[in-house]
């Protein structure tokens, strides 16, 4: 790999990180998040108890999605683009975009509808880093099949 493909590697790897990061807490935790909180305006026990499963639900399903897309991504990291793969140079940011840009949506909508502080600014930094992978891989992936 030359300079710019390390530089790209590096990238993708770094918002793949990130992302594992979120699926990790979505995944393992007991209650919602400080901000879903703040959304809804009460405490985790004041919640109904059939909202918490429903809640904790949808919480391991964002976090089951994030985790496949990060063995995705690691995966084609490993093997495709470290071969030079041109595929590997498009897929990379398309499924990495195809989770952080949905979070970005979501994370916004509950900061303007609520007086909830989503952390959107991770998927900005996130998305980022996917460009920005991308942007480097552009001429040296355009070399090989």
């Amino acid at each position: 790999m030359n300079g710019k493909l390390k530089v790209a590697f590096s990238c993708y790897a770094i918002a793949a990180l990130l992302l594992l990061a979120f699926a990790l807490v979505y995944l393992t935790r007991s209650e919602f998040m400080p901000y879903h909180s703040d959304a809804v305006g009460l405490e985790w026990a004041e919640v109904d108890p059939a909202f918490q499963t429903l809640v904790l639900g949808l919480m391991r399903v964002c976090g089951g999605g994030w985790l496949a897309t990060v063995l995705a991504m690691f995966f084609l990291l490993l093997k495709p683009f470290r071969e030079g793969a041109r595929w590997s140079c498009w897929a990379l940011p398309v499924i990495g975009l195809a989770a952080t840009l949905p979070a970005l949506y979501a994370t916004l909508y509950i900061a303007h509808y609520t007086s909830a502080n989503p952390p959107w600014i991770a998927a900005v930094i996130g998305i980022l880093l996917l460009i920005a992978g991308r942007i480097f891989s552009l001429r040296p992936c355009s070399l090989k099949k």
